[in-house]
């Protein structure tokens, strides 16, 4: 690789440079000469201090993690002639799993005689749903399995509003390494094990266990 388009520690464009000139640089600057664009032509390399970078996107990682939303389907079980207190306290657990963002799978569950009248069934849920005031949307129809009749209800628009009440996401856009540049490359471009140009033979031998990712940028 006798050439690379190199980018500068702060993200400004350098230009193309001679492999040999860039590893100087870097050894200059203290700093590791990676790879992050192996298809371009040339290819693209970056000075930055790799530890720190590894270091900073792990904990991005993290904190990316711990804002997840885990979505869990809860189940709730009926009796075609439930009790209007029942119904009231079972619609509560429903209302309430709905309001954290979880599915719920509503069974209705038939004995003896009242296989017969499944449409009892289809009318409880039915109510049930509609009794929910819009907390819920219909991902799966009653469906009736043996002695059990199931529909699964996740939450609608509106109880999902409820969720981000409760855990707002910080949903602001990365920076550009080098803004309004055609040729810019983002911090996110440097793959986590990038193919590194080694400023020492140690470095070049890590460097070779590490996968390589392409990223090709506009060229000039």
């Amino acid at each position: 690789m006798p050439k690379v388009r190199l980018i500068g520690a702060d993200g400004e464009q350098v230009g193309i440079v001679t492999t040999d000139d860039a590893r100087q640089m870097a050894r200059d600057a203290d700093l590791d000469l990676v790879e992050v664009a192996a298809g371009a032509k040339p290819p693209v390399a970056r000075l930055l201090d790799y530890s720190k970078y590894k270091y900073e996107q792990e904990q991005k990682l993290k904190a990316a993690k711990k804002h997840q939303t885990q979505v869990n389907i809860r189940e709730i079980k009926l009796r075609p002639k439930i009790a209007a207190n029942d119904y009231n306290t079972k619609k509560g657990h429903v209302t309430r799993f709905l309001k954290q963002g979880d599915k719920v799978k509503v069974t209705i569950m038939f004995r003896g005689r009242e296989q017969a009248h499944p449409e009892r069934g289809r009318d409880l849920l039915k109510r049930l749903h509609e009794d929910l005031d819009g907390l819920a949307d219909i991902e799966s129809k009653p469906l009736q399995e043996g002695r059990n009749m199931s529909m699964l209800l996740g939450p609608s628009k509106e109880a999902l509003k409820e969720v981000a009440k409760k855990d707002p996401k910080n949903d602001e856009p990365a920076e550009d390494a080098i803004p309004d540049h055609p040729n810019a490359v983002a911090p996110d471009a440097v793959p986590d094990h990038p193919q590194a140009i080694a400023t020492t033979p140690e470095d070049l031998a890590e460097a070779e266990e590490s996968a390589k990712q392409d990223v090709s940028p506009a060229e000039d």
